[in-house]
């Protein structure tokens, strides 16, 4: 089961949230993460990056070795081969 910080109740976490949760508490491993984001282009315009790709967590950009990402362009987390964030 998904740990929701106790801020986060009552609101559904956006993919920064989630992503700052699953880096700082150490209950996970960022390293086994899969985010999923729109990537047009790419085929189905969607790219794919692991965990162990991020440098850092910028304000709105996820810092990657290859590229910077939008959280706005997240659309599916997979944690440990499990879905714990889907935009619909």
């Amino acid at each position: 089961m998904f740990y929701i910080h106790k801020n986060l109740i009552n609101k559904m976490p956006n993919p920064k949230e989630i992503l700052n949760e699953l880096k700082w508490n150490k209950k996970f491993n960022l390293n086994e993460t899969e985010i999923w984001y729109v990537h047009r282009g790419a085929p189905n315009n969607t790219k794919i990056i692991s965990g162990k790709d991020i440098i850092k967590f910028e304000s709105s950009f996820i810092h990657t070795f290859s590229a910077m990402i939008p959280y706005h362009r997240v659309y599916k987390i997979v944690y440990k081969d499990k879905i714990i964030f889907k935009r619909i």
